[in-house]
């Protein structure tokens, strides 16, 4: 579905589609629209003299979008080929799998809010959470804990509070847990982490600083781009150094 292919349904200016998103992605930039418009993810209508027209199937799409980056971290790539699949009348997939709800607000541009969490809940987007709360929640045991913090896989933020980032940890390490594995066996989890942010600030650093207006938004992709394929790449190695213990 392609805004473009149906001359005047767009109504807004990208400054008034900014206004609109602001309450939900309160990061996103013109550049970052233009940049999502300049890799195929949404088609505004022009006027004759060139100024983009979204209409609100747009705004609908680019709402999608920053959903999936923020609450899935998708790479575009994979947000496009979703959206292809809306699209053709498809249900995507894996990770971020849309509801129906959600393929219509997109294709009929009646979605006012796209849902904020990977099952698509109200969710906030900064978490403030006590030290108990981030126990009782994530399901781990205060000595689990600290030796978390012990290893730097966990860190709390100014005031003793912890985020999502840390509630994210907590809860991965808690099902690990149910296998015998603790803080201790996870440290070669953090030391990888740390080269791989090392390698791949190599390559995305000298485009966040780039002169042109959409420098941060194409180093945020790339970042993205290379952690989807750093866990597959991790997953594969795994698989395959384990398919003498289970084959």
């Amino acid at each position: 579905m392609s805004s473009a292919s149906l001359p005047g349904r767009g109504t807004l200016s990208i400054g008034e589609v900014l206004s609109q998103l602001r309450h939900d992605f309160p990061d996103v930039t013109i550049s970052k629209i233009r940049f999502l418009e300049d890799q195929g993810l949404v088609q505004p209508d022009r006027t004759p003299s060139g100024y983009r027209k979204f209409s609100a199937s747009d705004v609908a799409r680019l709402k999608y979008v920053l959903s999936q980056q923020r609450d899935n971290y998708l790479p575009l790539r994979v947000i496009k080929e979703q959206l292809a699949a809306i699209d053709n009348g498809h249900t995507p997939g894996g990770a971020g799998s849309v509801p129906r709800q959600v393929q219509l607000a997109v294709t009929d541009g009646i979605l006012d809010r796209i849902p904020q969490s990977g099952d698509f809940s109200s969710a906030p987007a900064t978490l403030r959470l006590t030290r108990d709360e981030l126990l009782n929640t994530a399901g781990l045991r205060a000595e689990q804990l600290r030796e978390l913090e012990q290893f730097g896989l966990i860190a709390s933020r100014s005031g003793g509070v912890y985020d999502d980032d840390a509630l994210a940890v907590a809860q991965v390490v808690a099902e690990l847990s149910r296998y015998g594995l603790e803080g201790r066996h996870l440290r070669v989890f953090k030391t990888a982490a740390d080269r791989e942010v090392g390698l791949f600030a190599q390559v995305a650093g000298p485009m966040a600083k780039q002169r042109n207006s959409d420098g941060r938004a194409r180093a945020e992709e790339t970042v993205r781009e290379l952690a989807a394929l750093s866990v597959r790449l991790h997953a594969a190695l795994v698989q395959i150094g384990l398919r003498g213990i289970v084959g």
